[in-house]
């Protein structure tokens, strides 16, 4: 039995947040503009605790809407075995995602750890779905978004 637990993405209007989670993602933008240099200045700035930013901070990113696609840059772990990234390939082949990158380490005890650049266009079918599939197929371990442009 597989015990990894499935990720499943919403789409949220921002009324529906509750409010410490777009305070969140407002510290979050504050660090990525360099308009706060630590975590603690970011929270200080929004009103929340580092306990709140730490807790949410994977799980909430902004929404763009870009008719030229979104940008993600995922990670995961790989078993070194013939095919099994050419699976990976395949699966967001079928969700009509671009690859723009592939950075992939030196296989270390039998596992590989990667980091793919992927395009979703705008008729390109649901990330989720897509991740859910990486995550589940045989050899693959750990899928996460690490951004989002």
């Amino acid at each position: 039995m597989d015990m990894r637990e499935t990720v499943q993405y919403y789409v949220v209007r921002e009324r529906a947040l509750p409010e410490v989670l777009l305070k969140v993602v407002e510290a979050k933008a504050l660090l990525e503009t360099g308009k706060a240099l630590t975590v603690q200045e970011a929270v200080d700035a929004v009103g929340i605790s580092r306990g709140s930013f730490y807790k949410y901070k994977e799980d909430i990113s902004q929404f763009q809407d870009n008719s030229q696609g979104t940008t993600f840059t995922l990670t995961f772990q790989m078993d070194d075995e013939p095919g099994c990234l050419s699976d990976v390939l395949k699966i967001i082949a079928e969700y009509h995602a671009n690859i723009l990158t592939i950075h992939q380490s030196i296989p270390i005890n039998g596992i590989a750890s990667l980091s793919l650049s992927v395009q979703m266009l705008q008729d390109a079918e649901d990330i989720s779905r897509m991740l859910e599939r990486m995550e589940h197929q045989m050899g693959v371990h750990h899928v996460k978004i690490l951004a989002k442009e």
